[in-house]
């Protein structure tokens, strides 16, 4: 009886039934969890991704199985909920008053769009679906729950390599986009120091994303999940007479549904649908975009700066993509690091929050499109 009681639990473990693919991945995941946190790359994200990975590919626990627990947390992602609340918290959270004081910099965040759709023709090229070719593309706007919510609803079956890959870009961006932005610019396009922005009066703090979210959405309903809760948190944050709702998006709200989030895109990931050559295309393509993204941020920078006779830096362009705060913290220490007087942090915050609505609209005209 105990040498059966013994085959039985030694045939139901996991150990057994582990084949190299999910070898592969738990190795996946604990690389993850490694850059999180020993090289601190994007920790909020890649850590619960990086754990999601591992609890996905564990043989028998069938967490994400019907009835699991993570299938249940993964409603969220299949309904397109919590990209939306990311949104929300994001909003809360970011000052729109750069890009209100200075609207040319939206041309910008509109440039390093460019990656998204040129990255869209060569996954046709490859021959994904134009379903597939459309979220591959949006990893080039370096914006993790727009990627989720795009690829949810046009080509689920790529979520997990996709998100994966959004993710992991939007951390690398202090690695990938200084060459890029150095070897497109001079010098002394990099020392310019720009003038100080101008003050933004409550009024139009106030009124900017109420406007926004009505033109938005009435030009594209199909971007307006996105675009109306990201405006909806902006406003608790400037309104000054909800603290508690503003503090709650955040805080509590943003963390518990980063954490949901991470978890069950990373349980996405199982060996036997990672491990193809799709999913190199798209972590090559990825890649692609992201890099597209940058480079068409600093060249209409660099446009702007010969057309406003040498007034703004190049640099700010490289934020255009939406990977807020830290791709216009590239900015400002690749500028300083030319000229350690320069101060850049504001003026690339610009674009940095054209590029979060850019991206946004983006996802919605493929939707609209190709829903």
């Amino acid at each position: 009886m105990l040498w059966a009681d013994l085959y039985d639990f030694i045939t139901s473990s996991g150990f057994l039934s582990l084949d190299w693919r999910g070898a592969v991945m738990l190795v996946v995941g604990g690389v993850l969890i490694y850059l999180a946190i020993e090289k601190r790359y994007e920790p909020l994200l890649l850590l619960p991704i990086g754990f999601g990975v591992l609890l996905a590919n564990i043989p028998k626990a069938g967490l994400m199985e019907p009835g699991g627990l993570l299938s249940f947390l993964y409603l969220g992602v299949k309904l397109g909920i919590y990209p939306p609340l990311i949104f929300l918290g994001v909003g809360a959270m970011t000052d729109f008053g750069p890009l209100i004081a200075n609207p040319k910099t939206f041309l910008l965040g509109a440039a390093a769009q460019f990656g998204i759709f040129t990255t869209l023709l060569g996954a046709l090229a490859l021959g994904f679906t134009p379903q597939q070719a459309a979220s591959i593309g949006i990893i080039g706007g370096a914006d993790g729950p727009t990627a989720i919510f795009l690829t949810s609803k046009l080509a689920p079956e790529l979520l997990g390599p996709i998100a994966v890959a959004a993710y992991s870009y939007m951390a690398l961006v202090p690695i990938i986009q200084p060459p890029i932005m150095k070897a497109l610019t001079t010098k002394k396009e990099r020392s310019v120091v720009m003038e100080q922005l101008r003050p933004v009066s409550r009024k139009e703090r106030i009124l900017f994303p109420i406007v926004v979210m009505i033109a938005t959405g009435l030009l594209l309903p199909s971007a307006l999940a996105l675009i109306g809760m990201l405006m909806f948190g902006n406003l608790l944050r400037e309104a000054g007479v909800v603290d508690r709702l503003s503090k709650t998006a955040q805080n509590e709200l943003i963390n518990i549904v980063t954490i949901f989030l991470g978890l069950t895109v990373g349980a996405t990931t199982r060996g036997e649908v990672f491990l193809t050559l799709s999913t190199i295309y798209i972590i090559l393509l990825g890649l692609a975009a992201f890099s597209i993204g940058t480079a068409a941020g600093v060249l209409l920078g660099k446009l702007m700066y010969a057309l406003s006779g040498g007034k703004v830096n190049p640099l700010i362009g490289s934020a255009g993509v939406s990977a807020v705060p830290m791709a216009a913290r590239v900015s400002q220490v690749v500028g300083q690091k030319e000229n350690p007087g320069n101060f850049l942090l504001m003026h690339a915050m610009g674009p940095n929050v054209a590029g979060v609505i850019g991206s946004a609209v983006a996802a919605g005209i493929l939707l609209a499109i190709l829903q």
